[in-house]
């Protein structure tokens, strides 16, 4: 029972930190991330940038990008949660769409990455521990190479 209890509670996490890049909170993006003993093995990889490794230099980053991205919105797919222990391991597809409030035609972007985002249970809590985007090439782009 105690397996099926803390799925819910990583599925919740894994939403939460989706919930807050797209409201653009730091508080609560900060808040999913892991602290305490596994704050230097915190890391980061945003698509198109290199590692982020330890707490503060991830949540300096997330601070960077969720003031300057105005809109976003992610629909996940094929979502795939794997829990070893006190670890877990939740792939997934993230189909992304963001605009730019500073044009006329309120400018929208789409595009995909696949995510792997890996989880510590600490003090019965899941806090992220590693969060690594990748961007997908669209049909057009992979037909080019």
């Amino acid at each position: 029972m105690s397996r099926a209890v803390n799925r819910a509670d990583l599925d919740e996490v894994h939403a939460e930190f989706y919930a807050a890049f797209e409201a653009g909170d730091f508080d609560r993006m900060s808040a999913v991330w892991a602290d305490g003993p596994y704050a230097a093995g915190v890391s980061c990889v945003h698509p198109g940038w290199t590692m982020l490794r330890g707490r503060e230099e991830v949540l300096r980053s997330w601070a960077l990008i969720m003031a300057n991205t105005p809109y976003i919105q992610f629909v996940l797919t094929d979502v795939e949660t794997d829990v070893y222990g006190d670890h877990a391991v939740v792939t997934c597809k993230e189909n992304v769409l963001t605009a730019d409030e500073d044009t006329e035609a309120g400018f929208l972007a789409g595009g995909s990455i696949v995510a792997t985002n890996v989880f510590v249970r600490a003090e019965g809590e899941w806090r992220l521990l590693l969060h690594h985007g990748s961007p997908v090439l669209n049909g057009a782009d992979a037909e080019e190479e």
